[in-house]
């Protein structure tokens, strides 16, 4: 027999039976990311939560979990909605478990959906929004190999959609080995930038209806990101107006 809902799990739906749409920030803290990089990724964090908490409709449908992968993987935030998100104090340390993450992302994602389901509640295609300056180390090519089969699973399924991005000098021709999507390179620490357009995509995605096609942008959006904002600074206060700008599109329900 399947497990009963708690009472907290109900409650959650009676007051809010708006279609989610989960998102997972998978965040690289191994010890090359330590200093500027992990303080310019901190503040990014900020800028995601204010600007998705100040949407009405992104704050009812959009959740946020937060997990770190080192030489450990730990949950540091399960799902939330963004007014309930607070970003953490990140710390770096030690290797970089890339392949341990994935796993625990796409595992958490899938209890997640399994709650959406029970509940009754629609959901748009979870995202994973992995962020590294690095390449898969002190792991066993088995487990990368694993991890990467696995993903791949689930993205041809359409459970999940994985967007990694590298930071600096992150190996991407490691990385295209294991994603689907091409990884897409971040100019210098520009981390304001990359959430800004995350947090317009969210609620460009939370204003649609699940099962509608995705339009991502081209593969080199992120090259030229930070000089778009710049240039549509009066378009910052407005994340949904860049969202238009920079994506059309959602994503299908599962």
């Amino acid at each position: 027999m399947g497990r009963h809902p708690r009472l907290e799990e109900v409650v959650e739906v009676a007051d809010n039976p708006e279609p989610r749409c989960p998102c997972v920030l998978l965040l690289d803290t191994s010890g090359s990311m330590q200093g500027e990089r992990l303080a310019a990724l901190t503040g990014g964090l900020h800028t995601l939560r204010t600007a998705l908490a100040s949407d009405p409709l992104a704050a009812s449908r959009v959740e946020l979990a937060l997990i770190t992968f080192d030489t450990r993987v730990r949950v540091v935030q399960p799902f939330v909605s963004p007014d309930q998100f607070v970003p953490p104090s990140l710390m770096a340390s030690g290797n970089t478990h890339m392949a341990e993450g994935i796993e625990r992302a796409l595992t958490l994602v899938s209890a997640r959906t399994l709650l959406y389901r029970r509940q009754g509640l629609p959901y748009y295609r979870p995202w994973i929004f992995m962020i590294t300056d690095g390449k898969p180390e002190g792991e066993p090519e088995a487990a990368v190999a694993h991890a990467a089969a696995r993903l791949r699973s689930h993205e041809r399924a359409k459970r999940v959609a994985l967007f990694a991005v590298g930071v600096a000098d992150a190996d991407l021709t490691a990385l295209r080995r294991i994603v689907v999507r091409e990884p897409l390179p971040l100019r210098s620490l520009a981390f304001d930038e990359l959430f800004v357009w995350l947090s317009a995509s969210m609620q460009a995605v939370s204003r649609s209806q699940p099962g509608e096609k995705v339009e991502l942008p081209p593969k080199g959006w992120l090259g030229h990101i930070a000089d778009f904002v710049r240039e549509n600074k009066e378009l910052i206060e407005n994340a949904t107006a860049i969202g238009r700008v920079v994506i059309k599109a959602t994503l299908g329900a599962v």
